[in-house]
């Protein structure tokens, strides 16, 4: 049961409470008092559709508040639903059951336990034929759904293998033009070669490349630092403390920290001059690095971002020209596929009726 209607800013209406009461309520007034007005805020209040026109002028928003009383309803200690919905000119909508935020079709659901309305002209649909056949389903119950369902799955199924039949018919020469493009396509990738991070394998040796200058110089400072400076400097050092070890543990164990340095100094200047040996590349490597960086790129332009993605294209690729090649086959099936169908829906429609 209503038992309040609380309207703001909608149309002429600014601010008004209406307190309905058991039984028979009736609202009566002049043409343009606002009847219409109240029935549209019932049908919004439910779920309806809402126009921004319908804000009162000069305002921001609008909001419909209504109360029900409805003992058996287990959300509510005192039996009282709030139900409220605020509409702004951006369009936002916001509906709440007793504070709780709710979609509009929530909102619709909910209250079509509650709300049903009917117009004066509403009895004028039982004349228009398009409605006949949904009245004729519901009188006759869920049987008929059930069977609708069924229907409705087999002439889908059957409308889908007609459709991809038609698409698989078309032009020969279209459907040559399309494998020729397959062809060049499948067999610029395989000629490619491609292995999955050689990319990045080859970004890293063209930045080493780009900057191989840099690091050599910087390698051989390093190294020239290590063995001339610093080698021969922990060199003498340890032998210093070699001479009085003998005299006290500190002497000792320090000796024994220098040597271990030494010792790793001595592996570090090994692996510097490793670095450098290694940074060696002859301009036909340079060469090479290039070319195949430049073919990765234009392959990564037409087939993927990058090299998984581009033999995932080829495979795509492959199967589609298999499945082009064998279309005469693959038609044959979707032919009796289509008959059995066809079939089905008539037996369905049969067993039935």
């Amino acid at each position: 049961m209503i038992t309040t209607l609380h309207i703001k800013n909608i149309g002429i209406i600014e601010d008004l409470s209406i307190d309905l009461n058991q039984g028979l309520n009736v609202l009566t007034g002049e043409t343009g008092a606002g009847k219409t007005l109240i029935i549209d805020s019932l049908q919004i209040i439910s779920g309806g559709r809402f126009s921004k026109e319908m804000i009162r002028k000069g305002e921001s928003n609008s909001f419909v508040e209504l109360c029900l009383y409805n003992p058996s309803y287990e959300q509510s200690e005192d039996g009282n639903i709030i139900v409220s919905r605020e509409i702004n000119k951006n369009g936002k909508n916001m509906c709440k059951i007793n504070g709780r935020m709710v979609t509009v079709n929530e909102l619709k659901e909910f209250m079509g336990n509650f709300i049903e309305i009917h117009g004066q002209n509403d009895n004028q649909n039982l004349l228009d034929n398009k409605k006949h056949l949904g009245y004729l389903d519901g009188f006759a119950g869920e049987k008929i759904q059930q069977l609708k369902e069924k229907y409705k799955l087999c002439y889908t199924e059957y409308n889908k293998i007609k459709k991809e039949l038609k698409e698989n018919l078309g032009d020969e020469k279209e459907k040559q033009r399309e494998l020729d493009l397959l062809k060049y396509q499948i067999n610029e990738i395989e000629e490619a070669k491609l292995k999955e991070g050689e990319d990045e394998e080859l970004e890293e040796k063209r930045r080493i490349i780009l900057n191989s200058e840099k690091i050599t110089e910087n390698l051989a400072q390093v190294q020239e630092s290590i063995s001339e400076n610093g080698i021969d400097s922990i060199s003498n050092a340890i032998r210093a403390l070699e001479k009085i070890e003998t005299i006290e543990e500190k002497y000792q164990t320090t000796s024994s920290n220098l040597k271990s340095i030494y010792y790793e100094l001595q592996e570090i200047s090994r692996d510097v001059k490793e670095y450098k040996e290694e940074i060696y590349f002859d301009q036909e490597e340079e060469k090479y690095i290039e070319e195949r960086l430049d073919l990765i790129y234009s392959l990564k332009r037409k087939y993927g971002n990058t090299i998984q993605e581009i033999l995932k294209y080829k495979e795509e690729k492959i199967n589609e020209m298999e499945r082009i090649e064998n279309l005469e086959e693959y038609n044959t099936k979707l032919k009796t596929r289509k008959r059995r169908n066809r079939k089905k829906i008539k037996y369905t429609i049969r067993t039935n009726a």
